[in-house]
């Protein structure tokens, strides 16, 4: 199966291209986010296996950050080296991030400008694209009873536990299962992932992410600067989320409200626009950054945030993936994947249920539209841009006629 992926290097340009139409058109999440890529990176474009996306998938829950952006990143250094690395985050992140700056400057009115039926449509195409994902990840990754299991009782525990801390206890109990479970010659081949970092350049971005984490807030206590001070918030708050973007509001409320730097009203605000644009809900911290009441603020506080609270992502991403790489080889790193890809699967569909179905699926025409859009993805196989629209426009009629 493996010798059926493409293997051909990218440039940087077209994998930013890429990631761009995706930015513009990934609504719905962290979640429905990696079913998006699924489709486009193992279905479409054959860049990689199921096996490796989902160990990638694994890797990444398992790291602090964005689930989804990272990875983006290890997808774009794979075909394109570091400049690919930088060009998937860039057009992955770039679209929401200028949207919500520019609400930051003065678009008031920027959330009532987008149709709540039409916001409504695309809360239901993502419970599509997730199904999608779930059932692709599933048909490969659970193929006998015990991975089944392991898949059910990750669901139940997720939904029963679903803070991050659950999620990443469930993913490392899954490995401990795999091990004792799985016999290594019961999984299957490595399919590899060309990275060219090397381990010792490894060693230096995992050192720099930890030195980064304990020297900040050092740096702010011996040289007080409202510059420094910002971006030890925002990198602090990048390093210490585990579970996806949803985490980080809280964590980063705590910081940017009580100090005065953004009101609980206008924190609110962008909160509200960041749902209603596609991509990352991190460039949140561009919208922050922007609304600043103490310099810098602006656009130069918008860039500053925003880079800040990506840092450790890029560090810890580009640190792990050679030792990973050198881990996935071991054929008891497989067994323990092979638990790993089965927990990954039931925590996908956990979070189908919960929230991507509970926060759409609230009436029988939207089950109607959410099937129709699974049909289309599945079975018509319409480029998944067109069905995001197709809902959202969907979405709008059924507003106004129901």
């Amino acid at each position: 199966m493996a010798n059926s992926y493409v293997d051909k290097r990218s440039s940087a340009w077209s994998v930013f291209f890429i990631f761009m139409r995706l930015g513009l058109t990934s609504f719905g999440g962290p979640i429905a986010h990696l079913g998006y890529f699924r489709d486009e990176f193992v279905t479409r474009r054959r860049w990689l296996t199921e096996r490796t996306y989902a160990d990638l998938v694994a890797l990444c829950q398992l790291l602090p950050g964005p689930a989804s952006s990272q990875v983006g990143i290890a997808l774009g250094v794979s075909r394109a080296g570091y400049g690919g690395a930088f060009a998937a985050w860039a057009g992955f992140t770039l679209p929401s991030a200028i949207a919500l700056i520019l609400f930051a400057l003065g678009i008031s009115r920027y959330g009532s400008v987008i149709s709540p039926g039409v916001l409504h449509g695309l809360k239901v195409v993502a419970v599509a694209v997730v199904a999608q994902a779930v059932w692709g990840m599933a048909r490969h990754l659970c193929t006998d009873v015990t991975r089944v299991t392991l898949m059910a009782i990750a669901t139940c525990v997720a939904l029963l536990e679903p803070s991050a801390g659950g999620q990443v206890s469930v993913i490392v109990a899954a490995g401990l299962a795999g091990l004792l479970l799985f016999k290594p010659g019961q999984c299957a081949e490595h399919d590899p992932l060309p990275i060219s970092i090397s381990r010792r350049a490894g060693g230096i971005y995992l050192s720099l992410f930890l030195a980064l984490l304990v020297g900040l807030p050092l740096l702010t206590q011996l040289w007080p600067s409202q510059t420094v001070a910002l971006v030890d918030a925002f990198y602090r708050s990048g390093s210490l989320v585990f579970g996806g973007g949803h985490v980080v509001l809280p964590l980063l409320q705590a910081e940017v409200v009580p100090s005065g730097w953004v009101s609980n009203d206008v924190f609110l605000a962008g909160y509200g626009a960041a749902q209603a644009i596609p991509g990352p809900l991190f460039t949140f911290a561009a919208f922050l950054g922007t609304s600043m009441n103490v310099p810098p603020s602006g656009w130069a506080g918008g860039i500053i945030c925003l880079l800040a609270i990506y840092a450790p992502s890029f560090l810890i991403t580009l640190g792990a993936l050679p030792f990973w790489e050198q881990l996935r080889r071991s054929v008891r790193t497989q067994a323990a994947l092979a638990g790993v890809n089965a927990a990954v699967v039931g925590l996908l569909l956990a979070a189908l249920y919960h929230p991507v179905w509970t926060s759409a699926i609230l009436q029988p025409q939207d089950f109607g539209l959410a099937v129709l859009a699974l049909v289309a993805l599945m079975f018509w196989k319409v480029a998944p841009w067109l069905v995001v629209i197709g809902s959202g426009i969907a979405g709008w009629v059924l507003s106004v006629t129901m």
